[in-house]
């Protein structure tokens, strides 16, 4: 259905793609994946017309309909579900016409192509979409003009959802999304009726809704089948198949090089050492595997506080003018939480992010904080704040006057800017720089809890991936807002659930927040027709509700159980390091005889220690597979 042949196109006369070709079959769900800057969105734009390659074709059908989200959100007066409607343009045209006509032979026509594209149904249609993007029925009826930039945005793509294009392009479509959002997209895109080019870095959705990859990289295209994991399984074994060849294929031209070297001044040998040479410029290199430079990240090591470093007691938080945002609020904070704010945007989370990160007080009862606690805050909007003149090296210079360069660059390098971009004017920075910018700043100080609110919105899926690793080895409690489900799932070990004004535990994982979700959408969709669930149905529903609630308790408590077992056993483990490095001085055994044998009976009794401490951990792994 589409075909890029042979692709050229040069940005400042630097080639973006060279000789790229990719075919895309009509019904496919394609994934374009990338590393920031490859040329995706330049991409999309190529294929929608918006740009015009330097060489090389696009080909499709000439009738075939293509949508892209439109740059502008919409505004003025026109309410939510008139501009989603609107969108057909087929059918707003068929109806405005019905209007005016007086033949009855057209009158029909019309009427029948109304019917075949379900128009009477549209209304219906439009509703459920905005509805799976945030947007309740009073709001669906409120004018465009009254919205957020962000919220608008949700509307164009609605709007676009709506018009059910025959191939829809997607530049990541999550970004102006909330968690609840993204699932019920994720969802939507799965069983989209046309063909689906979607730009994303949220490896879930490259799971879930996608059923090709297409990998942008070195300025060409490769097409795998399957989602992103198989992607990057296939890839990895492919790099490992080439790496191979290409070492297969140098030791032989060094064999036969060795070869020439040593015969081919000799009479008897120099025929045959003519004849490798031959064999030698025939032979057809084989490239070496060119990997991208992969970022990494590194939270500086905290010092330890005892529990608890942070309490809310019948706190309650808002804004200057009206009333409480979020009441009653009585959570406690450790240094080894992982805790992900689940709830619609609107309810709250990056409020109660900014009272515990003390941008905000509390309105009413009491926040206690540890006398020495540091706190990282990052928000994605800080980006706005940084001097787009200044470099990364010069910002951190201006928050920490009084180190030494070399120790400001130490910083910068745990975050991936070497000697050549910390020296880079910020407004030449990438939207991923930028953030890891951020994360530079806000960790500056070893922070105790870092606070993270939308940390991924441009990074891409491998940087999204050191990001993971970096919270998964740091030593302090961190507080995550995020709409991709991927890092909540390998981050977060505590969810809290903020709505209806307040916070309480969400006793489950994700997978029970989708259904959670799923449950609370057909209700939804029941009220909205009028039905009324019989009364044996509603008392079974709340059986099994508090039958899963109390099932979700008993396994967060045997994860807890498990985590704390494991950090027994880490603990006991650098106690025995300890040890073993006293017993390997040749100085302790020169000493006093009894304090040879206290070491040695610390030694054997913190081995006893951690051999338990194993065992319970063994058991109650096996306890939480079990359930």
């Amino acid at each position: 259905m589409l075909h890029l042949n042979d692709l050229v196109y040069r940005v400042q006369g630097d080639p973006l793609f060279e000789r790229a070709t990719v075919a895309v079959n009509k019904g496919e769900r394609v994934g374009l994946v990338g590393r920031n800057g490859s040329g995706k969105t330049t991409l999309l734009k190529l294929i929608s017309g918006e740009l015009h390659p330097d060489a090389g074709g696009i080909s499709f059908p000439r009738k075939l309909k293509i949508g892209k989200v439109a740059q502008e959100a919409p505004s003025g007066q026109t309410s939510l579900i008139d501009t989603v409607l609107a969108a057909d343009s087929e059918r707003t045209a068929l109806l405005a016409e019905a209007e005016e006509a007086r033949d009855p032979a057209r009158i029909a026509e019309l009427h029948e192509r109304l019917a075949a594209i379900q128009a009477e149904s549209a209304p219906a249609r439009a509703a459920r979409i905005l509805a799976g993007l945030g947007f309740d029925e009073e709001a669906q009826q409120r004018p465009c003009a009254e919205f957020s930039g962000g919220w608008r945005m949700r509307v164009a793509l609605a709007a676009l959802l709506f018009a059910a294009p025959d191939l829809l392009l997607l530049d990541e479509p999550t970004n102006h999304l909330d968690l609840e959002a993204s699932l019920w997209l994720e969802t939507f895109l799965k069983s989209y009726p046309g063909t689906l080019l979607l730009v994303s870095h949220d490896r879930g959705l490259l799971n879930r809704a996608v059923n090709r990859i297409i990998h942008l990289e070195q300025r060409r295209l490769t097409a795998y089948t399957g989602n992103y994991d198989r992607f990057e399984r296939l890839r990895r074994e492919h790099m490992e198949h080439q790496a191979a060849l290409h070492a297969k294929q140098q030791a032989e031209r060094r064999h036969i090089q060795a070869f020439v070297d040593r015969f081919r001044y000799k009479a008897s040998k120099a025929r045959q050492a003519q004849s490798r040479l031959k064999a030698l410029a025939k032979m057809e290199p084989i490239a070496s595997v060119m990997e991208d430079r992969t970022v990494s990240f590194a939270f500086p090591e905290p010092s330890r506080l005892s529990p608890p470093i942070l309490t809310l007691e019948d706190a309650a938080v808002g804004y200057e003018t009206g009333k409480p945002i979020l009441s009653q609020l009585n959570l406690r904070l450790d240094m080894d939480d992982r805790v992900a704010l689940l709830g619609a945007n609107g309810n709250g989370k990056s409020t109660l992010s900014k009272l515990l990160a003390g941008r905000l007080k509390a309105m009413q009862g009491r926040m206690t904080r540890s006398g020495k606690l540091k706190i990282g805050y990052f928000a994605q909007d800080q980006a706005d704040e940084l001097d787009l003149a200044a470099t990364p090296l010069q910002h951190m210079e201006r928050l920490m006057p009084l180190e030494t360069e070399t120790k400001l660059r130490a910083q910068l390098g745990r975050f991936g800017f070497g000697v050549g971009r910390a020296e880079v004017a910020v407004g030449k920075l990438s939207g991923g720089e930028k953030a890891r910018l951020l994360f530079a700043l806000m960790s500056r100080d070893a922070p105790h809890v870092l606070i993270l609110d939308e940390p991924t919105n441009h990074l891409d899926v491998d940087s999204r991936q050191a990001l993971i690793q970096a919270l998964g080895a740091f030593e302090g409690a961190v507080i995550l807002v995020s709409h991709d489900p991927h890092l909540i799932e390998l981050t977060a070990d505590r969810l809290w659930l903020v709505a209806d004004g307040a916070v309480a535990p969400f006793e489950g994982d994700m997978d029970d927040y989708r259904k959670l979700l799923m449950d609370q959408r057909r209700q939804e969709r029941s009220r909205q027709r009028g039905e009324k669930p019989r009364r044996e149905e509603v008392v079974s529903k709340k059986d099994r509700r508090r039958a899963s609630a109390e099932a979700r308790a008993a396994v967060a408590d045997l994860r807890k159980a498990a985590k704390q077992a494991e950090a027994e056993v880490e603990r006991l483990g650098k106690q025995k390091l300890t040890l073993e490095a006293k017993l390997a001085d040749p100085e302790v055994y020169n000493g006093p005889t009894a304090a040879l044998q206290d070491l040695q009976i610390k030694f054997g009794q913190v081995k006893q220690r951690i051999a338990e401490a194993e065992d319970r951990w063994l058991e109650l792994q096996a306890a939480l597979e079990e359930a």
